[in-house]
């Protein structure tokens, strides 16, 4: 080896160590963040053994007896389970459709706010109620919606309409679902949306404006194409949980007058699971509902690509 290939290795050793240093701060920053997700969302995957077992609590998942596939092919053919999945599948559909499109048209209204205090504390009352629990959410809702102290009622009776009980009301239930869910998040939901748009380049608007094109134009040719690869990116997150609703909202909302259109899976894992302990069951249905997520999610991502070019990966 000569001096000059010596003097290269040594000048590339020197690089790599002073790289290895530099990015020795970024790795000891990521490192506790590594470290929880090792130890609260991979370790616990071993219990989803249970799934393929008759899981006793007094054997523990190494005495239980293995029953492969019994509990996946039982749900599979379970009426009640597809009554289920289909209230699952709606009360999503509903979030995406309405819920879902809800932040995007109030990101691209309050854009067109000229006055900027008054833009800053709309916004800034937006963001409030994601900070709720659902606890309060839900009080507030049926408060609003009681037959005899609640304020639509009140304003219906103005017209000598009779009491409406709501919350009672199988045909408009979801719909109340998916109002508390944009009341309590579209503020929030907005706010990567508020960001992209306070990226756009001022230039790209007044180039329009001097071409002709009003607000609308504007809207449509500017602020909604560089809206698109986050609307993308949040739009295949949402379906990678259609198979998946939040359990708080539907239970502390629904009653047993509602459960044929509100019973959802989580609820019912809930009352499955926790309540007759059938944890083999229950861990099956949701080792398939997480599974078809992520099918769903690869998919829907790869469609993307080939039709917009735009994907998470």
């Amino acid at each position: 080896m000569t001096k000059e290939h010596e003097r290269v290795r040594t000048v590339k050793s020197h690089k790599d160590r002073t790289r290895l240093r530099a990015l020795l701060s970024l790795y000891l920053l990521a490192a506790p963040t590594v470290i929880l997700l090792f130890v609260f969302n991979y370790i616990p995957m071993y219990g989803i053994i249970i799934a393929f077992q008759d899981y006793s609590i007094y054997k523990g998942i190494l005495g239980s007896d293995w029953v492969g596939f019994k509990h996946f092919s039982y749900f599979l053919t379970d009426d009640k389970f597809w009554a289920i999945m289909k209230n699952t599948l709606l009360i999503n559909f509903y979030d995406i459709v309405f819920g879902f499109t809800a932040p995007i048209l109030f990101a691209l209204l309050a854009n067109e706010l000229y006055q900027k205090t008054f833009k800053k504390t709309m916004q800034t009352i937006s963001y409030l109620p994601h900070f709720l629990s659902w606890v309060v959410v839900s009080g507030i809702f049926y408060q609003i919606l009681s037959p005899s102290t609640g304020m639509v009622n009140a304003i219906l009776g103005w017209f000598g309409i009779e009491p409406i009980f709501f919350m009672t009301e199988p045909g408009i239930f979801r719909g109340i679902l998916v109002a508390s869910d944009i009341w309590k998040n579209v503020g929030w939901s907005a706010i990567l949306y508020f960001a992209v748009i306070a990226g756009i380049d001022g230039a790209l608007y007044e180039a329009a404006w001097m071409d002709g094109a009003n607000r609308w134009k504007q809207a449509i040719h500017i602020t909604i194409p560089h809206l698109m690869p986050m609307i993308v990116l949040l739009f295949l997150l949402k379906l990678a949980h259609i198979f998946g609703i939040g359990f708080e909202r539907v239970f502390l909302m629904q009653n047993p007058l509602v459960y044929d259109v509100s019973d959802v899976i989580s609820t019912y894992i809930y009352r499955t699971g926790v309540e007759l302990s059938q944890y083999s069951f229950t861990t099956a249905i949701n080792l398939a509902q997480s599974i078809l997520g992520f099918i769903l999610l690869v998919a829907s991502n790869r469609l993307s690509k080939k039709w917009m070019g735009l994907g998470m990966y």
